[in-house]
């Protein structure tokens, strides 16, 4: 098993759950995070500290493409493993749908 970042999390970009997690898998993009899938050790302690609800478990239906989604942007985008202010969009996207046409590819800064 492993953790994933979902749709959710576009515009929002919490970043509450790259302090707790212990072995630093999450990569910042623009305006999403991303888990790597291979690097995360499943110890569940950033799900609950993520606000947007956006981080889930591999096991729960229909994953497998958030997994691949997590695994592509991991490769190409930088670390962050410090916590950093949400995006100025996050109140007003939170829990909007139909988020992924609004993907940056582009990488954040990491840190």
């Amino acid at each position: 098993m492993t953790y994933v970042v979902t749709e959710n999390c576009i515009g929002c970009k919490y970043t509450d759950c790259v302090e707790v997690c212990p072995v630093d898998c999450f990569y910042e993009g623009e305006n999403v995070l991303v888990i790597h899938p291979e690097e995360c050790i499943d110890c569940g302690v950033c799900e609950p500290e993520c606000p947007a609800d956006a981080i889930r478990p591999d096991t729960e239906p229909d994953m497998e493409k958030w997994v691949d989604f997590n695994r592509k942007y991991a490769e190409m985008w930088p670390v962050i493993i410090t916590k950093k202010d949400p995006l100025p969009t996050a109140d007003d996207l939170d829990g909007k749908p139909g988020k992924m046409e609004m993907l940056s590819e582009a990488p954040g800064e990491g840190g």
